[in-house]
């Protein structure tokens, strides 16, 4: 892990909520409120009108790489909205000029934003075989071969130049056990969402067993905190009310308007169990060591709610040094 420590907190860059020049802000914020690490979501929409951003997320890991000493992700799906050559070529830039600080974890998509390029919107299992091709597109460029591979997707006679002295890590964004254990077998590590336990359990395992055993694995965790506990469950519903549905809704969705159709049928008490509502700090870190025991090696906090900068000083002065001490 490039000699980082085992157990890393870090904070979540929500591209979809909030604009890039605020999220720089929130950013370096973090990290000197003690946050190690940066997780950012890679999207050409929003999940809803309510959310109201969506920035590049490759210009901004530039921007946000030079101004901290951060390491930093995106997830990303390649294949169809972005080709898998340039996606080799910019964190190909980044690994250069920020060695061992940037990586990407590389997943099927949505149809809200992969489908912009009008070429339809394929069936799951061509979904992952396309990405699998990405994957051995992307490693072959990083080791300085010249591609060419005609499949599902077509690369001509491409050849990586500026390339990292070290490969980025090619981690496999996965929901269900299917795809977790799936993943386990090509990817660098996993990376997935927080759930309850029983059912995080389940995706670990399937992952270990299909080939991620001694893989490092990185968790993104919904949560929701305010020092007011009816703020922090008001703010989780406005905000991340339609992300609650399974990734097979979720993945063929076509417009922010339909997944704001959605949050019309959600209840607050519906949010349980998707994402962690408490104005308790010792709540949210008992959650946390949860996490830990199972085995995650990252924990990148999402914040669902717009309080951040409350959400950053209160983690940072009481979560985080508890969690690091065990």
């Amino acid at each position: 892990m490039n000699g980082v420590p085992r157990l890393q907190a870090g904070y979540h860059a929500s591209h979809e909520q909030f604009p890039p020049s605020e999220l720089l802000g929130l950013v370096r914020k973090a990290e000197e409120a003690g946050f190690q690490a940066v997780l950012n979501s890679d999207h050409f929409h929003p999940w809803t009108e309510a959310q109201g951003q969506s920035g590049f997320v490759w210009s901004f890991m530039g921007a946000a790489l030079a101004v901290t000493k951060l390491s930093m992700g995106a997830v990303n799906a390649p294949g169809q909205r972005y080709h898998p050559a340039l996606i080799a070529q910019a964190l190909g830039t980044l690994g250069e000029m920020f060695p061992g600080r940037a990586w990407v974890a590389l997943g099927s998509g949505q149809f809200l934003n992969e489908a912009i390029t009008g070429q339809g919107w394929p069936a799951k299992d061509q979904r992952n075989a396309r990405l699998r091709e990405c994957v051995d597109i992307m490693r072959a460029l990083f080791r300085g071969e010249t591609v060419t591979h005609r499949g599902l997707v077509t690369v001509e006679g491409a050849k990586l130049y500026t390339r990292p002295a070290q490969a980025p890590l090619l981690v496999g964004a996965a929901i269900t056990p299917k795809t977790a254990e799936w993943v386990g077998g090509w990817a660098d590590g996993l990376i997935t969402t927080s759930r309850p336990p029983d059912a995080l359990r389940q995706v670990v395992e399937a992952f270990r067993r299909g080939g991620g055993e001694g893989k490092p694995m990185f968790l993104k965790v919904q949560l929701s905190y305010a020092p007011d506990e009816a703020r922090a469950r008001e703010g989780a519903l406005r905000q991340w009310g339609a992300n609650i549905f399974p990734s097979a809704v979720l993945s063929d969705l076509r417009s922010p308007s339909h997944f704001e159709e959605l949050t019309h049928t959600v209840q607050p008490h519906d949010l349980d169990g998707a994402v962690r509502i408490s104005s308790s700090l010792q709540q949210h870190l008992d959650w946390l060591g949860e996490d830990v025991r199972l085995g995650f090696d990252r924990l990148y906090l999402h914040n669902v709610n717009r309080e951040q900068a409350p959400f950053i000083e209160a983690f940072g002065e009481k979560v985080l040094p508890a969690l690091q001490r065990g």
